[in-house]
């Protein structure tokens, strides 16, 4: 069985990863949830209310609750680590599936 990343990795559309540079926001707590990503490098924290409730590392996975819950929206907001500290910290680059590959992926690997 491949790695959650590799998975999505091997199914986006277009083929090519995203790049966001620390301190970008991936996506934002509320807003609607139209893709899911896989950290092919770096970490990203996931906010919320103003704090970090978790870091997501390379090989990871996240987003995805929006594509599966009925109202779409995001539960949190995903910055690339280190984007609220003065530590230097790289930004991170990023596989992402939309809806319509993420159901086709977990039909066709379950």
């Amino acid at each position: 069985m491949l790695e959650p990343v590799k998975t999505v990795k091997l199914y986006q559309r277009p083929p090519s990863p995203q790049t966001f540079a620390q301190g970008e926001v991936i996506f934002t707590e509320g807003e609607q949830g139209e893709l899911m990503y896989g950290v092919i490098s770096g970490e990203v924290e996931m906010w919320v209310n103003g704090k970090v409730v978790e870091t997501i590392k390379e090989g990871d996975i996240f987003g995805e609750g929006a594509l599966v819950h009925e109202d779409h929206k995001r539960a949190s907001t995903a910055i690339p680590q280190g984007s609220a500290s003065q530590h230097a910290k790289t930004g991170c680059q990023l596989a992402f599936l939309d809806r319509e590959h993420f159901l086709f992926t977990v039909q066709q690997t379950h």
